[in-house]
């Protein structure tokens, strides 16, 4: 399913741009023919784009069993949505997908019998709505947030699990609606459980977002205590994953930060004050043997240690 014509015009355009500049000569003026034929290769590209995306919003709009009635494979889908990705990665391509009715049948893919597929159209929506607030808007607009959190929930596939938070990610990101509907719609609720997986990147995604959201508005620390959520983090403090313990130890931070902030003392600190020292006390132990060669790969983790321990004991810890 390739865009094999919008392909060779590429290549042309291309070898147009390498033939009058090679970055070892100085650019020679070009000609009044050559600006022309360039624009119209761009004009080209973009309405072949155009046209692309619409042929794929079709096949996107048949009905499962049409396609398989047809011999259309569950792997031909994921083909044509990994070439949808590349076109809408352009922020414009991206915003265009709505006008010519794509968005609303790509996040029905969220919903396919395919874990592949269901995973790949996340993957989509990922690209579509990253630091783009137009898309973020079309997405919530259309209700893409529910089966994106459907997935994250209750997805039987990882991968699709995985995928759809990350897309939740992208989505609320800098988008204060976004955000206000994952609270209403139990979001923590949803990261509390993809920290319960034995799955690290399910961990990490969710580690990420949380110290994003406490980042973002304090006052859903209490939110995060009520949830059981200090002590999950405390627990990834110890994961073989170093990303996984960077990221808890970021949560269990922001955590610190603002209780100290409100009453002088941390909660992490006060609530389960020997269990969190006594992780932190092994972590330090466990940096200390490491051969010289080996510490910087945990430069970020020592750092973050040393701040979770002067806030919630009010002291260096013995790493500085």
């Amino acid at each position: 399913m390739a865009n094999e014509g919008g392909s060779k015009n590429l290549e042309g355009i291309l070898k147009w741009s390498l033939a009058h500049s090679d970055g070892t000569r100085p650019s020679r003026d070009i000609s009044e023919e050559d600006k022309r034929w360039f624009m119209e290769a761009m004009q080209s590209q973009t309405v072949d784009v155009v046209k692309r995306m619409k042929q794929i919003t079709l096949v996107m709009k048949t009905p499962e069993n049409v396609l398989e009635e047809q011999g259309v494979t569950s792997a031909e889908i994921e083909d044509m949505l990994d070439e949808l990705q590349e076109h809408v990665e352009s922020i414009d391509m991206a915003n265009d997908l709505h006008t010519i009715g794509g968005l609303v049948p790509l996040l029905k893919h969220l919903k396919h019998s395919s874990a592949g597929i269901r995973a790949k159209a996340a993957e989509v929506v990922t690209t579509i709505v990253q630091n783009n607030p137009k898309s973020q808007q079309l997405v919530m607009e259309v209700n893409g947030l529910e089966p994106l959190l459907v997935n994250l929930t209750s997805d039987p596939d990882v991968t699709a699990r995985t995928k759809a938070l990350g897309a939740i990610s992208s989505l609320i990101q800098h988008n204060k609606p976004g955000v206000t509907a994952f609270r209403l719609a139990n979001g923590y609720g949803a990261l509390r459980d993809a920290l319960d997986s034995d799955n690290v990147r399910l961990q990490r995604k969710a580690l990420n977002l949380v110290e994003y959201l406490l980042q973002e508005n304090s006052s859903d620390c209490n939110v995060i205590t009520e949830l059981g959520f200090p002590r999950t983090m405390m627990q990834l403090v110890s994961s073989e994953d170093v990303e996984v313990r960077e990221a808890a130890l970021g949560g269990l931070l922001e955590l610190a930060k603002d209780e100290q902030s409100r009453t002088s003392t941390s909660s992490v600190a006060s609530r389960d004050s020997e269990m969190l020292k006594q992780i932190l006390e092994h972590r330090v132990k466990d940096i200390s043997a490491m051969a010289k060669e080996e510490l910087g790969a945990v430069t970020e983790e020592r750092r973050l240690i040393d701040l979770l321990w002067s806030v919630c004991y009010n002291q260096p810890s013995s790493l500085r």
